[in-house]
């Protein structure tokens, strides 16, 4: 714990003024234990009805036997409602019919020709916001400090620092220009000790790119 911030490893880090844990915003790296799911230290989620499994939440289409995984970053922030559609939610499409026939009955699955093959991951890089009822679609890749907006319908690749909207989502602007962006990717101040980030708040949350390179650990 740093200057009272919480570990990584905290299931509850918000604390009510009662003294309770606020139970429905969890960092998800401790809470999530899947083999096809990798979430960065400090990424959280926060959710009015919080589940008992918020793997199957946040991603309900990627089971432990899927062949692909989905990957967040440190520091991101994913609102109540936001759904990862991963590859294994897909059909094939390709022929006459989408129906999925190896699914049903009591025969072998593995190699059924209505089954589609393995889909891409779906990656998620560092400080992205995900806004309330996002949707991100198969093998999406969103980088990092992108932001998402509510209800928006995700896929194919964003640009860092991005602002993206609609369905389908589309960029509205980047948030800093690219000689800033760049220099902020080659910082990258998500990967910094968690001491050296909270002192570093004003420099981070004001955009105060001198100071943050002042405060840069290396």
């Amino acid at each position: 714990m740093s200057d009272g911030f919480p570990s990584p490893d905290t299931r509850n880090p918000v604390r009510l003024p009662d003294g309770s844990d606020l139970q429905g915003t969890v960092f998800l790296r401790p809470e999530i234990d899947h083999p096809q799911i990798e979430v960065g230290a400090y990424t959280y989620a926060s959710t009015f009805d919080p589940p008992d499994d918020w793997a199957e939440r946040l991603a309900p289409y990627l089971f432990d036997f899927s062949p692909e995984k989905l990957v967040i970053g440190k520091f991101c922030q994913i609102a109540d409602g936001v759904t990862f559609i991963t590859a294994s939610a897909n059909h094939r499409y390709d022929g006459f019919s989408t129906f999925p026939f190896a699914v049903f009955g009591d025969g072998r699955r593995e190699n059924r020709p209505s089954l589609p093959g393995p889909g891409p991951d779906t990656i998620i890089g560092n400080d992205v916001w995900l806004g309330q009822g996002a949707r991100v679609l198969p093998g999406a890749r969103i980088g990092d400090g992108v932001i998402v907006g509510a209800g928006a319908v995700v896929g194919g690749e964003i640009p860092a620092y991005g602002i993206v909207a609609g369905n389908p989502a589309r960029l509205v602007r980047r948030r800093f220009d690219d000689a800033t962006i760049n220099r902020l990717l080659e910082l990258g101040w998500w990967d910094w000790p968690i001491e050296t980030i909270v002192k570093a708040e004003a420099a981070i949350c004001g955009a105060d790119l001198a100071a943050l390179e002042r405060a840069c650990p290396w």
